[in-house]
């Protein structure tokens, strides 16, 4: 099995939604990002330099979450997925997005893996 990274449950502000309306108020969708390192933890001698920086990884799927507006949630899972690829040290990665706007459901999602 491969080393991974996750991150569960981020909330992400974001203006997103096919009808108009929907898009009037930014809302929060919920995202979970698992990254496959391109160095195994067991070449890391417990150094940062050589993995990934899961904070900063947040902070960049917050601005890229919070600019401009979206109709999809395709569309925010594959630009949170770009984004994530720019870091060093990123093999590949899996973002799925939860979006809480149905009625009778606890969410709808999507997910998407890019890689180099």
């Amino acid at each position: 099995m491969e080393d991974r990274i996750r991150i569960q449950g981020l909330k992400l502000e974001t203006v997103i939604g096919v009808p108009d309306e929907e898009r009037e108020a930014s809302q929060l969708v919920a995202v979970d990002v698992e990254i496959v390192p391109a160095n195994r933890f067991d070449q890391l001698n417990d150094e940062i330099d050589g993995t990934v920086d899961y904070f900063e990884v947040t902070q960049a799927l917050k601005r890229v979450a919070g600019k401009g507006e979206r109709r999809l949630i395709e569309t925010l899972a594959d630009d949170l997925a770009k984004a994530i690829l720019k870091f060093a040290h990123v093999e590949s990665v899996q973002v799925e997005i939860r979006k809480f706007i149905l009625p009778e459901t606890d969410h709808v999602s999507v997910s998407t893996r890019r890689s180099h």
